[in-house]
């Protein structure tokens, strides 16, 4: 069923209500704050913790409560909420509640789909840890694909190399050879191990201070990240799965993302594996300048307009021809202006 339009009244009408839930929900007089039409509980602040169709959980951050689940609903009139979001809501029983109003968010990671809308997938993060493997192969246009997407957003990304403990020289060279590249570009590259414990006291440390998105194809090790950054000591440990019979694929055990507190330090939202990650909400611009490497050289060749194709004296070709820029960035770059039209 589309969905309703609204006017511009009822949206002015709408975004006035919201902004006095907000000033409600700080207000000093707890009568004033407490105060609602629909008699339910008062108005409190919270964090999404998981979406689930037309269910969230919703971790109570008021002092009273804090900490507690609760399963919710939210007002139709509201977007659509991601994992991470901060809210306000009313409780309308001891372990339910309607979310009633989104509070401002610092970043918002989504994804488009196939009509060019978006999907949220986690809101508030600060750094997006795009996780790999031995196997399933990493696909470098898949990789750049989300540093183009941290880089618009404002994101620290940091790369992970999981499962070190499964490399071999010989059939891995390609993939050493991809990660040097990002080395060299200036993007961090951690490598770990879950099985033998490698590189995840200095993952942790990285961490510490951020609240991170693992995203990545099925089956690289999110989830057994996830766990082993928050210690054994949790009882609410992301689900773990595997490889495919006779694929070199991953199975898909989270199925939609779920925000973790790191004990003592920073939080984790493990997301689910996907294989494409469309960027057709950006524009050709966005996408030149999420290849950070590309920036010195904007604006130098001799024609203001050029594609960096074939045109004389293009800067960009001249940077590749002389080694400052990778070959095979370029081919993706341009990889990834074309399904922008796609």
């Amino acid at each position: 069923m589309a969905k309703r339009r609204l006017s511009q009244q009822q949206r002015t009408r709408i975004t006035r209500n919201q902004a006095d839930r907000q000033n409600r929900l700080h207000d000093v007089n707890p009568r004033k704050a407490e105060t609602n039409p629909d008699e339910l509980g008062p108005e409190q602040p919270g964090l999404v913790i998981c979406h689930y169709g037309q269910q969230l959980e919703i971790e109570s951050t008021a002092p009273e409560t804090e900490g507690r689940i609760y399963r919710c609903y939210q007002r139709t009139n509201l977007p659509a909420l991601a994992t991470g979001d901060r809210v306000i809501w009313q409780a309308d029983g001891d372990a339910s509640g309607i979310v009633v109003a989104l509070q401002p968010r610092t970043s918002l990671m989504a994804r488009p789909n196939q009509q060019a809308n978006l999907r949220p997938i986690a809101a508030n993060v600060t750094a997006v840890a795009i996780t790999i493997a031995p196997q399933p192969q990493a696909f470098a246009n898949l990789i750049d694909r989300y540093l183009v997407m941290s880089e618009h957003l404002g994101l620290r990304p940091l790369l992970v190399l999981n499962k070190t403990d499964m490399l071999e020289a010989g059939r891995d060279a390609e993939l050493e050879m991809m990660l040097a590249n990002y080395t060299r570009i200036g993007y961090p590259v951690l490598r770990v191990s879950t099985h033998s414990g490698e590189g995840i006291a200095h993952l942790k440390e990285f961490l510490s201070t951020q609240t991170v998105v693992f995203v990545g194809q099925s089956g690289v090790g999110k989830s057994s990240l996830v766990n082993a950054l928050r210690g054994s000591l949790v009882t609410d440990n992301a689900a773990v799965g595997g490889m495919s019979t006779g694929q070199e694929k991953g199975t898909h055990t989270t199925t939609a993302a779920r925000l973790y507190h790191m004990p003592g330090s920073g939080d984790l939202v493990d997301s689910p594996g996907i294989r494409e990650f469309g960027l057709w909400n950006l524009e050709p611009q966005m996408v030149f300048d999420g290849f950070v490497e590309f920036g010195p050289y904007q604006g130098r060749c001799r024609f203001r307009d050029c594609k960096h194709l074939q045109e004389p004296a293009c800067a960009l070709r001249l940077a590749v021809e002389e080694g400052h820029i990778s070959p095979a960035r370029l081919a993706s770059y341009f990889f990834l202006l074309a399904t922008l039209n796609s």
